[in-house]
């Protein structure tokens, strides 16, 4: 299925960005939605008409896409979709090698990294897009968090795991946290970075609150389009209740 979000703008779209956002039906518990829907808009403001994608268990996985999102859900569904999504690896992990940017929150961080050995001590085999792996932890780690990153400044959001992930040399993290727990409340990392690929914990939208995220995805979509990301100031109030939303998570204890 498909759905057009045409652009805002006066004149002719800029362009089409095709997003696919994978296994919405068991893999989006934390709104993830929100990210896809937020990527949606941003692009339509900027003038690019977006063919919204959805993939789920079973169905063809469309080759000619320009930007991926992918959500969280707890370890039944990961359990429903690891055969499929082991299926489809080799597609994934070509589409990131060529540049296609992706974000992926959670669950999906965990199954795109080499394994994910549950409570239960079964191991879930990822399918190796980030050089991670993760395991089960004994307790939850909640709360707001922020992480420092290098790229996108002070990226605010809210924790809710109990994998344990950590990273291997071909992979960076996305940045530091500030408080918070992150990969696995040790080595004050959180997230992972390889291509034009994110993974991370933060989630419950992690997008609405961090709009230069959201845009250079964005800018690496419109890249993988062919065409070039040349942003234009977006007179709307969403701008700032976006700047209030990270006033309010960074004020808050965890």
């Amino acid at each position: 299925m498909s759905d057009l979000y045409e652009h805002t703008t006066d004149g002719p779209a800029r362009g089409r960005i095709r997003l696919l956002q994978l296994y919405p039906g068991d893999m989006n518990i934390y709104g993830d939605w929100g990210n896809a829907l937020v990527l949606a808009r941003r692009a339509q403001w900027q003038g690019y008409d977006v063919e919204m994608l959805s993939y789920d268990r079973g169905e063809e996985l469309k080759g000619d896409v320009h930007l991926i999102v992918g959500g969280g859900g707890q370890d039944s569904g990961q359990e429903r979709i690891k055969e499929d999504l082991l299926a489809r690896g080799p597609a994934l992990r070509d589409l990131a090698e060529a540049g296609t940017p992706m974000l992926v929150i959670c669950g999906l961080y965990q199954l795109f990294g080499h394994h994910f050995v549950t409570s239960g001590g079964v191991e879930m085999p990822g399918i190796g897009v980030l050089d991670a792996h993760t395991v089960a932890g004994n307790q939850r780690l909640i709360g707001n968090i922020a992480v420092e990153s290098e790229d996108f400044g002070t990226v605010v959001g809210y924790e809710n795991h109990s994998g344990l992930t950590r990273l291997g040399p071909g992979t960076r993290p996305l940045g530091r946290v500030r408080p918070g727990e992150g990969n696995n409340g040790q080595d004050g990392t959180e997230g992972a970075r390889s291509h034009h690929v994110i993974g991370t914990y933060l989630h419950g939208s992690l997008l609405p609150k961090n709009p230069a995220v959201a845009d250079w995805l964005l800018a690496r979509a419109v890249e993988r389009s062919g065409g070039q990301w040349e942003p234009v100031p977006v007179d709307d109030p969403v701008e700032a209740w976006a700047e209030r939303a990270r006033e309010v998570a960074l004020s808050r204890p965890r």
